[in-house]
């Protein structure tokens, strides 16, 4: 039987608003035959098979080089969108300028409209309002600068770099997830920390400046702890409350 999925295809026109290799064969077909694929070939998958226009969104976290480095080796003028708080570590702006200059990256910023400063001044400090604060501030600041850049990118391949070792909700992911309006690709989703460790390495690429100091899922310098002993990897992030910033949350393709 001829394996449509992993043929190139000649058309990737949408069709109400699905890519075409979709209509041809099951969402569950295509993750079954990508998960024996290595996460070069999925890339490479989803730049054939896939609609443009294409993204990859980055925090510019940990391990964000591996990402960066692999759909540039492909795409090299691939769109990367970091949604910019205003309150990262000074460390992961530095980091931001030298993947930018290293990689040549076709770097996109979004923002929120408000700033930091006006937030604190009509909300205060939303952070340390326990759940209902953080996620109002995620919204603000991630979910809602994400869905213009995917609106004004006309965005309908969404590269991310979610692993399923890293927590709980992201464990059932599959390496394609349709949204309402994306399609989602994760190519390194089944990798562990020393496959990231290898890729680096062999590669080059450096962790962000933090990891060294046990930071091991960097975010905002208000909500971000280093690793400590007896802490779980989540205590790490949104004092244990939250794993998620609202980025990937939506699962259900009722988000972005």
């Amino acid at each position: 039987m001829r394996n449509l999925a992993m043929q190139p295809s000649q058309n990737v026109e949408l069709l109400d608003g699905t890519p075409k290799i979709l209509t041809q064969v099951s969402l569950t077909e295509l993750n079954q035959q990508l998960e024996a694929k290595s996460a070069v070939q999925r890339v490479s998958w989803a730049l054939e098979n896939l609609e443009p226009t294409f993204m990859l969104s980055s925090s510019f976290g940990a391990q964000a080089a591996v990402m960066l480095h692999m759909l540039t080796q492909q795409f090299p003028d691939i769109p990367v969108v970091l949604t910019d708080t205003g309150y990262l570590f000074p460390e992961t702006y530095q980091f931001v300028d030298e993947l930018t200059e290293r990689l040549n990256l076709n770097l996109q910023v979004y923002r929120a409209p408000m700033s930091g400063a006006w937030q604190e001044a009509r909300f205060g400090k939303l952070w340390e309002k326990g759940t209902e604060g953080i996620e109002q501030y995620n919204k603000l600041n991630k979910v809602q600068p994400m869905q213009q850049a995917l609106a004004e990118l006309e965005v309908k391949t969404w590269f991310a770099g979610l692993r399923r070792s890293q927590s709980e909700m992201r464990e059932s992911l599959s390496i394609l997830q349709k949204l309402t309006r994306q399609v989602k690709v994760y190519p390194i989703l089944d990798w562990s920390n020393k496959d990231i460790h290898y890729y680096l390495k062999e590669n080059d690429l450096p962790y962000h400046p933090l990891w060294e100091q046990g930071y091991v899922s960097i975010g905002d310098w208000h909500t971000t702890r280093s690793l400590q002993e007896g802490m779980d990897e989540k205590d790490t992030r949104f004092f244990g409350l939250k794993r998620e910033c609202g980025l990937h949350e939506f699962g259900d393709g009722d988000g972005i």
